[in-house]
């Protein structure tokens, strides 16, 4: 059976959101897959049009079916560093098993943030940033390359660096990124007490 891919979209009162970054990351992995019938996601997406949603668009080569959650946000204030240097999570799918192995390795924290080669690189959920002399910097090598970061990126609003795990006593902030919370500061002033 082939891997099933995953596209996360923000739909708020019936308008969807970031869909060019989608699109483009949907034929991206098409494409890899050696898929030239390439659709027009817009076409598959009918939100509610009322309140704030999850659209999971689920696709391999041969289909693409939607589903809408209602979406309450999953707070995360704490952050337990987990190190696995053979994780793989390039392309967004639905086999999440490597992700959350990690994730139950949080003891009593909120999330994890992944090391993987002694660099800093996600969340299980999140892409993520660090504040430090008026620039936000996220990890040059992120487990997956998430929507909102690239357009973060290509918006000049972050910028890529690798991040050491004894770099983090430099940074005064962290943010969280993702397509449903953009980019959600989740400390202000001291870093040690996000990560446990």
């Amino acid at each position: 059976m082939s891997e099933i891919y995953l596209e996360t979209i923000k739909a708020f009162d019936g308008e969807i959101f970031n869909l060019l970054y989608h699109q483009k990351r949907y034929e991206s992995v098409l494409r890899s897959l050696g898929c030239s019938d390439l659709k027009n996601l817009k076409e598959y997406l009918k939100p509610p049009i009322s309140g704030l949603y999850r659209c999971r668009l689920t696709y391999n080569t041969n289909k693409i079916d939607v589903a809408y959650h209602e979406y309450n946000k999953r707070e995360i204030k704490t952050l337990k560093l987990v190190f696995d240097d053979d994780i793989y999570y390039s392309k967004k799918s639905t086999n999440r098993d490597e992700l959350n192995r990690l994730f139950e390795k949080r003891e009593n924290c909120d999330d994890i943030l992944i090391v993987k080669n002694s660099l800093v690189s996600d969340t299980s959920i999140t892409n993520i940033a660090f504040y430090k002399s008026g620039l936000w910097f996220t990890p040059k090598k992120p487990l997956l390359e998430g929507t909102t970061r690239q357009r973060l990126l290509d918006e000049g609003k972050i910028i890529e660096k690798d991040i050491r795990v004894e770099d983090l006593k430099n940074y005064s902030k962290i943010a969280l990124m993702n397509a449903m919370i953009d980019f959600d500061i989740i400390t202000k002033y001291n870093l040690k007490d996000i990560i446990c």
